[in-house]
């Protein structure tokens, strides 16, 4: 007896489960592919881009300085003395570790400084999102994208990606710090950046 109430009990439970979920909306959305379409994504890269060049150019010109010294130690060891041929060995070894330790810094920095530039982006994906769930009157919004929540069974829910990417078109630029708004000048170089070209002044 207690069996059969169980099992009643569970298939009761079961379908109030499955008519509740059958009466919300679902909808699903590529993040990733809504994000690429949008134009302050474009924006962001190219300031990344010069933020990882003027990082680049510094760690080009430690390795540079390395060389030099290298070279010139080659040219005149033969003359230096036992304590001036150890003390430029020390020298080699802390520049190097020094070159080693920026390495590893500037990969960090770089990181941060992505996750800096793209961040008021997706916030702005997404509360475009919410929007347009709120006006669809969805209960969930599903990321589509590859590297979105793994879904492992879900009743097929309607792509609002169209929806969402005109929401955006409306909405305005995402702020990215360090740069300046569309059409008003283009990319502010980061500071340890690289200086864009000035042109020549005019007599």
């Amino acid at each position: 007896m207690k069996t059969t109430v169980k099992k009643v009990a569970l298939i009761f439970v079961a379908s109030v489960a499955l008519s509740a979920a059958q009466a919300q909306k679902i909808a699903h959305v590529n993040l990733d592919s809504l994000v690429s379409t949008m134009p302050e994504t474009k924006v962001a890269s190219e300031a990344a881009k010069v933020y990882s060049e003027g990082l680049q150019q510094e760690l080009i010109a430690m390795q540079t300085e390395l060389e030099n010294k290298q070279k010139d130690y080659m040219e005149k060891e033969a003359g230096m003395s036992e304590l001036l041929k150890k003390t430029k060995q020390e020298d080699f070894n802390q520049l190097y570790n020094r070159i080693e330790t920026f390495r590893n810094q500037a990969a960090q920095d770089y990181q941060r400084k992505s996750a800096e530039l793209t961040m008021p982006i997706m916030e702005k994906a997404k509360k475009a999102i919410e929007v347009v769930a709120k006006e669809g009157g969805y209960k969930y919004v599903l990321d589509g994208s590859p590297q979105g929540t793994a879904i492992l069974f879900s009743e097929p829910g309607d792509d609002i990606f169209n929806a969402v990417k005109k929401k955006l078109e409306s909405m305005p630029a995402a702020t990215i710090p360090g740069v300046a708004p569309p059409n008003t000048g283009g990319i502010k170089a980061p500071q340890g950046g690289t200086k864009a070209n000035t042109p020549p002044k005019g007599k």
